[in-house]
């Protein structure tokens, strides 16, 4: 599972390292936020209203779920169960406070927390220009309380050199799919 905050570069690191891992699939979050242009429906997010979000909340659908900067945001076990059919190995990115979620209520699940400084963050976040500067400045604040959460997970990438920074997330990845074939063996 993956996390960090907002701009740290966890979506890009994800694609880099994915194609090297063919048995890793990343999961496909749910979410109420808009569907901002070059997305798709079940590629990047399932676009719900807040109505059918919380019908699956109610119907107890998700593994975790969020609220973040005025959207809801989770995983649905449906997902899990996809990808698990497949005979693939779930890769999460999560919000910060989802991730700690789970990890509470998986206790196999392996954390990886990616950083880079808060300069950087903002850097990242104001050239994306996908949100107005207040939203920037929200998730620029929350970042900030998210840096403080890193000793809960079990491994830190600092993400400021993405080559060097995929590198260590690999190694990561690596030593626990070998860690899960291990197991699953015994």
């Amino acid at each position: 599972m993956v996390t960090g905050p907002s701009g740290a570069g966890k979506g890009t690191l994800i694609q880099l390292v994915l194609p090297r891992f063919p048995e890793l699939a990343l999961v496909v979050s749910a979410t109420t936020r808009s569907q901002r242009p070059g997305e798709h429906e079940g590629v990047h997010y399932w676009f719900l209203s807040r109505e059918e979000f919380a019908e699956k909340i109610a119907a107890g659908e998700f593994l975790e779920w969020v609220d973040y900067v005025g959207n809801l945001y989770g995983t649905l076990d449906s997902e899990i169960d996809r990808l698990r059919e497949q005979g693939r190995a779930p890769l999460l990115e999560l919000e910060t406070d989802g991730a700690i979620r789970v990890k509470r209520r998986a206790e196999n699940a392996v954390t990886i927390f990616v950083t880079a400084p808060v300069d950087e963050l903002e850097r990242r976040l104001r050239s994306r220009a996908t949100e107005s500067s207040g939203v920037i400045d929200e998730r620029i604040e929350t970042a900030r309380r998210q840096l403080e959460l890193v000793a809960q997970f079990d491994y830190v990438v600092e993400n400021d050199n993405k080559e060097r920074a995929a590198d260590a997330f690999a190694a990561i990845v690596a030593q626990a799919l070998d860690g899960a074939a291990t197991m699953a063996a015994q």
